[in-house]
């Protein structure tokens, strides 16, 4: 299966610590995010990656060429930022023969089970399904509301008020047809511009497992304290 890895961001929040380092290095307990992603794929048979880069992309790609993963990497760079989906629409060849495939924002650190997620969404089969995570911040999240089917019957970005806690993990399966759904333009973002568009086609699956997205400074240093504590695959605690 292959699995889109967005990993362009500019890192503005984490900033000292980004101003040399692209975000998706950021070291936890020594090792750069991408590792902690990348043993997670292996451990789950993601076979097949596709990485954005656009800032200090030279240093995301000499860490690709130092290390050896048994799954084939592809890393494009971004001149200007394409958004979330706009990625995906523009590397639609690279997964038009594929069923379905996994859309992860690498800004996160986790250990979620992808194997649970897959076998959620090959049951329902919806256009996409999407991840989501309890939240206490729903003003500082994507929110989506749910039915007792656990469809998504509604999404907003960052609402000032909120009938539901469930945030947007940034962890996607989607189904081919997604490109029926995706406007033709650039840029283009998956909470603003796609989600609209499928409220009623969506699932929600809640993950139970760690999941914590490290784009501020008090996140980062959680996720050191956090990294003694949680099983990652590869043996780290």
């Amino acid at each position: 299966m292959k699995a889109f890895l967005l990993a362009a961001g500019l890192g503005s929040r984490l900033r000292p610590i980004t101003n040399e380092i692209p975000k998706c290095l950021v070291p936890i307990n020594g090792k750069p995010l991408l590792d902690y992603w990348f043993r997670l794929f292996q451990k789950y048979g993601i076979d097949e990656i596709l990485i954005n880069l656009h800032y200090l992309p030279d240093k995301v790609l000499t860490f690709l060429e130092s290390v050896s993963y048994p799954f084939e990497i592809k890393a494009v760079y971004e001149e200007q930022l394409l958004g979330s989906a706009g990625t995906v629409l523009t590397n639609k060849a690279w997964v038009e023969n594929e069923d379905d495939f996994f859309v992860i924002y690498a800004d996160n650190l986790s250990n979620v089970n992808l194997n649970q997620i897959l076998s959620f969404h090959l049951k329902h089969k919806p256009v996409l399904t999407m991840g989501l995570f309890q939240t206490t911040r729903p003003e500082e999240c994507g929110i989506a509301t749910i039915d007792r089917e656990q469809t998504i019957i509604g999404f907003e970005e960052k609402p000032e008020s909120s009938r539901s806690n469930l945030a947007n993990a940034g962890i996607y399966l989607v189904r081919s047809n997604l490109f029926d759904f995706l406007p033709q333009r650039i840029p283009l973002d998956f909470g603003f511009d796609v989600f609209p568009r499928l409220i009623g086609k969506m699932k929600g699956f809640l993950i139970r497992d760690y999941l914590l997205d490290i784009g501020t400074l008090e996140n980062y240093r959680r996720a050191q304290r956090d990294i003694q504590q949680i099983n990652f695959p590869g043996g780290d605690k």
